[in-house]
């Protein structure tokens, strides 16, 4: 019943879309339905097993009964709640490390620095910048930076959207063969089940095949050059009229290349702090953002 049910609910979170169910709703339903379930016949699944069978020795009072909920409950729930804490606490350590370098206007020391006008030449530039900003942040949030940036660039709707395939293309390839590039491969990387030194030199190679073959396509859809003076279109109502200064706004151009190299060097920093210590990686994602917010509170102390 428990497989049926895990089948039914994959398929909702599959079908997100078609059904108009947000997926998050669907794996919160599922989660609780199989507990639910897994607890009322632990009785019968659960004596006979090693690891039951050495709690109940240690658990002396009680009837089976008692010993099972106590099991369940005091240890199967809090192992797997352990798992899932450690990535989202790694994932919110490395989001926020991320949004601050972005609210920062770290990001937009990398993006003002693409002058070309040819269409060619800055269909490889976004792609090689997707795929190096991918492996060190993580696809989704590449993505959206070159995007926004995309906007500013190119005004013909076609074109941006060759131009953003290639971007997804990129970020995904250099997501892949990075240990912090990729949610999914996070969740692996956390759990033990992959390595850097074996991430990286196996899939480096695939990536950068993966990210070639689409751009040498893609480019042969492009001719000619943009023009000098683009509006990369409106922003979302609201977004014009931002009330008081952006702290990107507030500090300089040296403050920002600062924040870019701290930030980016937190998000390195990790896989190197998992290897010395052997601590899970959101220890090492957390001590990086407590050091960066240190550093952006002396900074606006100063001013």
């Amino acid at each position: 019943l428990m497989i049926i049910l895990f089948l039914i609910g994959y398929t909702c979170i599959a079908l997100e879309h078609p059904l108009k169910v947000n997926k998050s709703a669907s794996a919160l339903i599922l989660c609780a339905v199989l507990w639910t379930l897994y607890i009322f016949h632990a009785q019968v699944m659960l004596p006979g097993t090693t690891e039951f069978e050495a709690f109940a020795k240690s658990a002396t009072d009680g009837t089976l009964r008692d010993k099972v909920i106590s099991y369940v409950t005091g240890v199967q729930i809090i192992e797997h709640l352990g798992d899932v804490a450690e990535t989202l606490f790694y994932l919110i350590g490395a989001m926020t490390t991320v949004e601050l370098i972005d609210v920062h206007g770290g990001f937009d020391i990398i993006t003002n620095r693409i002058s070309t006008r040819s269409k060619r030449k800055l269909l490889w530039i976004i792609a090689i910048l997707s795929f190096i900003m991918s492996a060190i942040l993580d696809n989704l949030t590449t993505s959206i930076v070159m995007i926004m940036l995309l906007r500013k660039l190119v005004s013909d709707q076609h074109e941006r959207w060759i131009y953003g395939g290639v971007i997804i293309i990129a970020a995904n390839s250099g997501g892949a063969f990075s240990p912090i590039g990729d949610v999914t491969t996070i969740m692996l990387w956390v759990r033990g089940n992959v390595t850097t030194s074996g991430l990286v030199p196996n899939l480096i190679i695939p990536s950068i095949l993966s990210m070639l073959l689409p751009i040498l396509f893609a480019s042969r859809m492009l001719h000619g050059t943009l023009p000098e003076h683009i509006e990369g279109g409106t922003l979302p109502d609201g977004e014009n009229k931002k009330e008081g200064l952006l702290p990107s706004q507030i500090i300089t151009e040296k403050e920002r290349l600062h924040i870019l190299i701290f930030g980016t060097g937190v998000l390195l920093f990790v896989p190197i702090f998992k290897s010395i210590t052997h601590l899970p990686p959101f220890i090492g994602i957390l001590l990086g953002l407590g050091f960066l917010w240190v550093y952006t509170e002396i900074l606006y102390h100063r001013k």
